[in-house]
């Protein structure tokens, strides 16, 4: 049985018109030097993007979210930021940007199974909230 170890992670989120700040949370980045772990698993919402702007490009944003776990897995395809060192990867992507992908403040937590938390990260941060049963949002 493995120990606690800490964690460090980040939401990656889409921001489609930056001026107007709204985003939508896409997916989620955990990195842990103690495992030698670093990974980010996407989960693209499209109609919930196409709510905050509806011409946005979705195809462009996806192809640029799915890079960001190759460099996370630090493969030849992530170019030269996907051969730096796994801390200085996860440094990189979560940066500060202005762009329409962002990440949140990087986070720290404690833990024995760092999958799971992935999974808890996009259940309770990316995926929609379910609608409680007899609500219906009115339009």
């Amino acid at each position: 049985m493995h120990d606690h170890v800490t964690y460090d992670y980040a939401i990656i989120r889409v921001v489609p018109k930056v001026e107007r700040e709204e985003f939508v949370n896409v997916g989620a980045i955990v990195s842990c030097a103690t495992r030698k772990f670093l990974e980010a698993r996407i989960e693209l919402n499209p109609q919930r993007l196409l709510a905050l702007d509806p011409s946005l490009d979705l195809e462009t944003v996806k192809g640029h979210l799915d890079t960001i776990p190759i460099i996370c897995a630090g493969k030849t395809q992530a170019g030269p930021i996907g051969q730096l060192p796994q801390r200085e990867r996860f440094d990189w992507l979560v940066a500060p940007r202005s762009t329409i992908i962002q990440t949140s403040r990087v986070h720290t937590g404690l833990c024995r199974d760092l999958p799971a938390v992935i999974e808890h990260l996009l259940a309770t941060m990316v995926r929609p909230l379910p609608c409680p049963l007899g609500e219906r949002v009115k339009s």
